[in-house]
């Protein structure tokens, strides 16, 4: 503050000092020119006058005739203190008389540069008097005619108008001498009075403008640093004063404004604070610059610790680097939403849903982003909750099929060993046919085996159970879902076609996840076919696994796409609503995805996406 009050008075003090130097120079320039020109006039009359004397005192000796007294007047007037000479002149420019006769005649010829400072001005421009430049310095000449007057007809020719001139030279140097005399102590003065008149200036300015700009600029300064209730005093009602008031209702409208905005924030920081959500506000480097309660109780630290830290130390273990919601956020710009494992203090694990949004400026660039841990452990019960009671629905549903299923290969059983007993006859004493005999029992067997495999297939999708995840044949998985589910399919008149890939494709996941979803999307499409209708299910293989599941039946309309996978919501009448959710959670809890493209009457297409499983990067990742 004092460098800027300082250099502002060093501003001011060098402008108005310009101004007050440039004001005094001009006048003492215009006052120098003005007093040398009076000085110079002056002289001027002084020289004329002492001309004119002596114009007359030499008339009347010309007059009395007597040429020697004219020889010793002219001589006694040029050593008068400030006369350099006095010269008469004939009417033809001839020297007469001279108080220097030592002088060459020739100063006073008409081609002489003395003479040419008069003559080469027409006659109209001559004065009676000049300043001219001689050889002996400085001249102020006086030149007086001498007229041809009554008295001098007797020895002068009446017609001529002039007898003579008379030339008076004086020194000027005197003069010049006195007007540099006089403008030194001009300009001594003059200075003088610059520095008072400056200095004033400058006490004045500093008085009463300068001490009350620093007021203004230190009730500024306060009211910025915090002080919304400082204010300038006000004094008198000049500009200065005028400003100070608009100050102050400028400070009074800014304090309601912050108290206004810091009660609008505290009200939102109550609101944040009370939500049992974690929520945190990370800036582009991922440092947080803000907090609610919930999230730093999670993270086991305080709100000083946390703010402008990296997420990463305030929240260790609950994302990776490589899966982190907030980096992809940043990357992609788009809306973000992970699930994460988390062990608290108590050794409870829990869930935690991250949501993670970004927040564009108004040139829609990415500045911040919010995340929201919610935690889901309870969501994640009921739905493996709900995924149990599915299960066990979609294993009631598919009874009716295992009965019949099993009922075939047990009634073939039955007859094979019937035909056994038929061979050996109790009592009989033949032979039996061992042939026959061997026939039937290896039916029997071959019955018996896939009573067995269907059994064991049931009592899978029963099982309900997580396993850490298989490598799972993809045509296998499909061509068992399909046998298990064509009973219900015949009962419906619906066909089931799989269509096989060229090559084995493989995923990890877990085998009873995808046959329940597999379960799941075959059933719906063959409830969608009417009566005739065909379903279809193909396999390929790429950068991603995927397995198509088309129908021809009904089909879905394009509102209820959006919203086919929510829980509790479905289109078939006395549907739980949980099918096609559970499936998409089955299927990216593997990492995969589930896509639907329908058209209304034209049948639907499910596609499931799961990573191909590759041998040389399992055991690569392994090491």
């Amino acid at each position: 503050m004092r460098f800027r009050i300082a250099s502002m008075t060093v501003g001011l003090s060098a402008g108005i000092t310009a101004a007050v130097v440039v004001a005094c120079v001009s006048g003492a320039y215009i006052y120098s020119v003005h007093h040398s020109d009076a000085l110079m006039e002056a002289a001027r009359s002084g020289a004329l006058a002492d001309a004119e004397l002596i114009r007359i005192a030499l008339e009347h000796q010309m007059i009395e005739n007597d040429r020697s007294l004219i020889s010793r007047m002219v001589a006694s007037f040029g050593q008068q203190p400030g006369v350099e000479r006095v010269v008469i002149l004939d009417r033809h420019g001839v020297r007469r008389y001279t108080s220097r006769p030592d002088e060459p005649a020739t100063d006073l010829e008409m081609n002489s540069s003395t003479c040419q400072a008069c003559h080469r001005l027409p006659p109209a421009q001559r004065g009676s008097s000049r300043v001219i430049e001689s050889r002996n310095g400085t001249l102020l000449r006086t030149v007086v005619p001498i007229r041809n007057r009554a008295a001098c007809h007797g020895c002068h020719e009446p017609s001529h108008q002039i007898n003579g001139i008379l030339i008076l030279d004086r020194d000027a140097g005197e003069i010049r001498a006195a007007m540099r005399r006089d403008l030194r102590w001009l300009t001594l003065i003059t200075g003088a009075l610059t520095l008072l008149l400056v200095g004033g200036i400058g006490l004045v300015f500093r008085i009463f403008v300068l001490r009350r700009l620093q007021r203004l600029e230190t009730t500024a300064r306060l009211v910025a640093a915090g002080d919304l209730d400082r204010r300038i005093p006000i004094e008198g009602s000049d500009t200065l004063s005028w400003l100070a008031r608009e100050f102050n209702t400028m400070a009074d409208s800014l304090t309601g404004l912050v108290r206004e905005v810091n009660n609008q924030r505290e009200r939102l920081e109550t609101v944040i604070n009370s939500v049992d959500d974690g929520i945190v506000v990370l800036d582009d480097q991922r440092k947080i610059i803000a907090a609610n309660d919930a999230f730093l109780k999670r993270a086991g630290q305080s709100r000083e610790q946390v703010l402008g830290c990296c997420c990463a130390g305030s929240a260790p273990g609950r994302c990776g680097l490589a899966d982190c919601p907030s980096l992809a956020c940043l990357r992609s710009g788009a809306r973000q939403v992970r699930i994460c494992e988390r062990c608290t203090p108590d050794g409870v694990t829990v869930w935690e849903e991250i949501h993670a949004s970004p927040v564009l400026d108004s040139a829609g660039k990415l500045r911040q982003v919010v995340e929201v841990w919610r935690d889901i452990s309870e969501r994640r019960a009921a739905e493996a909750h709900m995924a149990e009671s599915h299960r066990l629905a979609s294993l009631g549903l598919l009874a009716s099929g295992f009965s019949h299923e099993l009922n075939t290969p047990l009634a073939t059983v039955l007859t094979c060993l019937e035909g056994i007993l038929r061979e050996v006859p109790e009592g009989s004493g033949q032979p039996m046919d061992a042939c026959r005999v061997r026939e039937n029992a290896a039916i029997g067997r071959d019955q018996i085996l896939r009573c067995r495999s269907i059994t064991q297939h049931f009592l899978r999708m029963s099982r309900g159970q997580r396993s850490p995840g298989d490598v799972v044949e993809i045509r296998a998985a499909a061509e068992a879902v399909r046998r298990l589910i064509e009973p219900t399919a015949r009962g419906h008149s619906v066909s089931i076609t799989v269509r096989e890939p060229d090559s084995e494709v493989r995923v990890r996941a877990d085998e009873s996840d995808l046959h329940h979803a597999l379960v799941n999307l075959m059933l719906n499409a063959i409830q969608a076919c009417q009566p005739g209708g065909r379903v279809t299910v193909a396999i390929s293989s790429g950068d991603m696994a995927r397995i198509r599941i088309s129908d021809d039946g009904c089909g879905i309309p394009s509102d209820y796409l959006k919203r086919i996978f929510e829980p509790f919501y479905g289109l078939r009448k006395g549907g739980t609503g949980l099918g096609l959710f559970l499936s998409l959670n089955f299927v990216r809890r593997w990492g995969g995805d589930i896509s639907v493209e329908s058209v209304a009457g034209s049948g639907s297409t499910f596609e499931i996406a799961l990573p191909v499983f590759v041998p040389a990067l399992v055991q690569e990742a392994a090491r």
